[in-house]
């Protein structure tokens, strides 16, 4: 049917994405509302990781996946952990209870054993990104964090510092230089809250690079990057929202458009944030990288990921 002519043809894309996505929405949540107010405690049986601090520090270059977008990652002396989650569920808390969806795969290590982490990066304050019962349980006198633009307050006490990063900026701590990139995404913690900014993050030592991008959806954000030994992309949560989220497709792409090594894909198989099926990304990712497969790297989670000088890596 023809618009008429007052119609906005800017706005039809718009009103597409935000009817998949309140249709998405209504399958998915008030069934999550009912299991979280109803349910006793999700009792996962947690992946045992003792001393993963020390195991990590063994290594100038490591990385360890601990499902949906959060790592660890050793880069030479220094530990950090990105967007900590290790909770059964995310979403807002009331009292006692959290009112979200569950996690699907086991906890691989608990938050007290990120206890002395060097350094925390926030990438952004949604609830599967900014865990405020992770951080609790993990805050140290001697780890400093840092956020996005107006997310400091949202970081509990008891840590060292935090320190907010504005895009397009950078700081140098530890001996690392950290820069935040603006990547295509928003970080907003509620329905009524648009204000916060949100990052990405190339963490540089004098002999090492990691790009950890956070959610983003397609963007040339990371193409005039200095090379790179490690970028981590989400795959995952594309549908209803590829414009916010990079489907693996268009991850690879992105990858592909920067010199780096390996990439890691997260984002995915982890909480139930989307309509595509949980095995989907990975599998479309295989698909579209089959001629340079080699440069996945395919943790499962709780598994160590070494990366040595020359162009190898293993397991621990």
């Amino acid at each position: 049917m023809p618009l008429s002519p007052n119609s906005n043809p800017k706005r039809t894309p718009k009103l597409r994405r935000t009817a998949r996505a309140v249709k998405s929405g209504f399958r998915r949540y008030p069934r999550v509302i009912y299991d979280s107010l109803t349910k006793s405690k999700i009792t996962h049986e947690p992946i045992h990781l003792p001393q993963i601090l020390h195991q990590l520090a063994n290594h100038n270059l490591a990385i360890l996946w601990l499902g949906h977008g959060s790592v660890v990652a050793q880069i030479d002396d220094v530990t950090i952990a990105v967007d900590p989650v290790l909770s059964e569920r995310i979403g807002m808390r009331i009292k006692s209870k959290t009112i979200g969806v569950p996690r699907l795969t086991p906890t691989p290590v608990s938050p007290e054993s990120l206890i002395g982490s060097n350094l925390v990066l926030i990438t952004h304050a949604h609830f599967d990104h900014l865990d405020k019962p992770t951080l609790e349980r993990m805050c140290s006198d001697s780890t400093a964090v840092i956020v996005p633009h107006r997310c400091s307050k949202l970081i509990p006490q008891g840590f060292e510092r935090v320190i907010e990063l504005k895009s397009g900026h950078s700081i140098t701590l530890n001996n690392l230089q950290i820069t935040a990139i603006e990547p295509k995404h928003w970080g907003a913690r509620s329905i009524f809250d648009r204000r916060r900014g949100v990052n990405s993050y190339l963490v540089e030592s004098n002999t090492q690079r990691i790009l950890f991008t956070g959610d983003t959806a397609e963007t040339k954000a990371y193409q005039k990057l200095p090379p790179i030994d490690l970028a981590v992309f989400g795959i995952g949560a594309y549908d209803p929202w590829d414009h916010m989220h990079a489907t693996p497709e268009q991850a690879w792409r992105m990858f592909q458009g920067i010199n780096a090594r390996y990439m890691l894909p997260v984002h995915h198989s982890t909480f139930e944030l989307s309509d595509e099926p949980i095995d989907e990304p990975m599998r479309r990712l295989f698909q579209i990288a089959a001629d340079n497969i080699d440069a996945i790297l395919e943790p499962t989670i709780g598994e160590i990921i070494v990366i040595d000088s020359s162009t190898n890596h293993s397991t621990v």
